[in-house]
């Protein structure tokens, strides 16, 4: 099943209509759905698909250039090229693709080229003096290390003005997340799916292993809980494969804030015994390119502008679950001790939940612009907002805000809970509203996102501009 992405094949399809070659580079976190998009971009498609080894301490430059030569003489049905040089091997490519209308996909470029520093110069000269000259081909490299793709590629010199497109695959939408349920979604309640997707977010590949005859806290266990469950054995698979001999340093940042929701620089070194520096700001910067932390600045609500004041988070579930939960009992997995365990009385878990719910929201915002009916172009700053304490103020922490261009504030509380919300959530909001330094000179507009629905008495206090079941994002069926 082949589910949402309809703008990115919209873009993909909108270069046919060039009368030149194109060059596409396609990006983001390993299971997001690359190799699929292009796969459906080229069903009815003469195409040409090549990848490199996965990462290991053994793997060599030549050991790349041979398997693509294999792969070439596969493809092409002629004896293996000589593999001493990208130059040739690029060369044997153009000339079987020279003609007609054809897709060449390098899957996993950074596996390809990374040990040889040849690669990227050599596939620059064969784009100019080979594969531009069919008019009707389009060259398309993707890969899940897109800090690599970033530095190598899009701020190469060598590739400016040379590029045509670039995608950046996100997680899938909600509505699109809805339809991996089938025939059956209507009969599951929205708190149980966004049980299931505070597990697996809106990652295609783990959105596939949804069983709907199964509830969610046995589709969990089966998947995380086991010791031959997917995502029990994912974690491991995908730090080797981005970060390789460097993933303990990632790790250790990850564990970092998988303990703490949102965490500063400084604080992250703090708890790391770290000097603060630039070295580990590329590697946060790396995680924020492989799609697992996010960076929220505050900012000042007076200009309306970013302040040097951010935070860190993980922003993709699967990771921070397993981290929090999966990671610590790995042991007892491997013994079978959660075979019959039911996991809802395990510590901290509706906390947890509470804050991978936070993050679908988040991920979903534009779908609360319309329920609030606010146009994108009215949105001056929107998102998690920190207010530290000082001498003459409070200190404050709102899950979602958004500032509109007309001096209006909506303060966004989110809350996950299997009960209906009771009463107290309005003197929680009001007190964050009361420290909030707005010097009285905006309008505020408090807004409650739940999922299993309000008390009576939320309702009607009034309090709230708008109170929202997100349980309705998700969507019918199609």
């Amino acid at each position: 099943m082949f589910v949402g992405r309809k703008r990115e094949l919209e873009r993909l399809n909108g270069l046919w209509k060039k009368n030149i070659a194109s060059f596409v580079v396609i990006k983001g976190r390993r299971r997001i759905g690359k190799s699929r998009l292009i796969e459906k971009f080229c069903e009815n498609t003469n195409t040409v698909s090549l990848s490199g080894l996965p990462p290991a301490p053994h793997i060599k430059a030549q050991d790349q250039r041979d398997e693509f030569a294999r792969q070439l003489g596969r493809i092409f049905h002629i004896p293996t090229p000589y593999s001493k040089d990208w130059g040739d091997l690029f060369w044997h490519l153009a000339h079987h693709t020279q003609k007609g209308r054809v897709v060449i996909s390098l899957d996993e470029i950074s596996w390809i080229g990374m040990k040889d520093a040849t690669f990227l110069g050599k596939l620059k000269i064969a784009w100019d003096q080979y594969f531009k000259k069919n008019p009707q081909l389009i060259l398309i490299v993707c890969g899940s290390v897109s800090s690599w793709i970033e530095q190598n590629i899009l701020s190469s010199t060598g590739f400016v003005g040379r590029i045509d497109l670039v995608i950046a695959l996100e997680e899938l939408s909600l509505s699109e997340c809805n339809q991996f349920w089938g025939k059956h979604t209507k009969n599951i309640s929205p708190y149980e799916k966004f049980k299931v997707l505070s597990v697996t977010g809106g990652v295609p590949r783990y959105l596939e292993n949804i069983v709907p005859s199964i509830n969610a806290e046995e589709l969990i266990r089966q998947l995380c809980f086991t010791p031959e469950g997917f995502l029990f054995r994912e974690f491991d698979q995908i730090f080797h494969d981005l970060f390789s001999s460097r993933n303990e340093m990632y790790r250790k940042i990850l564990e970092c804030l998988s303990q703490s929701p949102n965490a500063t620089l400084a604080e992250i070194c703090n708890e790391l015994g770290v000097v603060k520096g630039g070295v580990l700001s590329k590697y946060l910067n790396d995680l924020i390119a492989a799609g697992f932390l996010r960076r929220s600045h505050s900012w000042d609500l007076r200009k309306a502008k970013s302040t040097r004041v951010s935070e860190y988070r993980i922003s993709d579930n699967y990771i921070r679950f397993y981290l929090k939960y999966i990671a610590p009992n790995k042991e007892s997995i491997l013994r079978g001790s959660f075979q019959d365990r039911p996991l809802g009385v395990t510590s901290g878990w509706e906390a947890v939940m509470g804050l991978q719910f936070e993050n679908l929201v988040l991920q979903n915002r534009s779908t609360l612009y319309d329920v609030l009916n606010i146009h994108p172009s009215e949105i001056l700053c929107d998102g998690p907002y920190f207010q530290k304490p000082t001498k003459h103020r409070a200190g404050c922490q709102i899950d979602y805000m958004i500032q509109t261009k007309y001096n209006t504030l909506y303060v966004c509380e989110i809350k996950f809970s299997k009960h209906p919300i009771q009463a107290d959530v309005i003197k929680e909001v009001q007190q964050k509203v009361a420290n909030l330094d707005t010097q009285g000179i905006m309008s505020i507009r408090p807004v409650l996102i739940h999922v299993n629905g309000v008390e009576e008495g939320v309702s009607a206090e009034g309090y709230f501009a708008e109170i929202i079941n997100f349980g309705q994002m998700l969507g019918p069926l199609g």
